[in-house]
């Protein structure tokens, strides 16, 4: 199953702005898709793992490797069209 990792953290408005985004896509691949958000904040480590240096920045993993990353918000078609590309 694929993975969708949010990098994001409660201050950045970008961040916000996709939240609401994330959880509709995220009901439209239920099953599909396991989708995870992590701050960047309190768990630096992974961002740092994962060579963070903006936000929002989205990580889809298949078998857990990094197939694809995109930076920045974006539409909810966008983000459905891109994580679709995927599936």
């Amino acid at each position: 199953m694929l993975k969708f990792i949010d990098f994001y953290a409660d201050w950045c408005g970008p961040c916000k702005i996709m939240t609401p985004i994330i959880q509709e896509v995220e009901t439209e691949f239920e099953g599909k898709v396991e989708f995870e958000q992590i701050d960047v904040e309190t768990n630096g480590e992974k961002a740092g793992q994962f060579g963070i240096m903006s936000i929002p920045t989205f990580v889809i993993l298949e078998d857990e490797k990094e197939i694809d990353r995109k930076i920045g918000a974006m539409p909810k078609e966008s983000l459905r069209d891109w994580i679709n590309s995927h599936v």
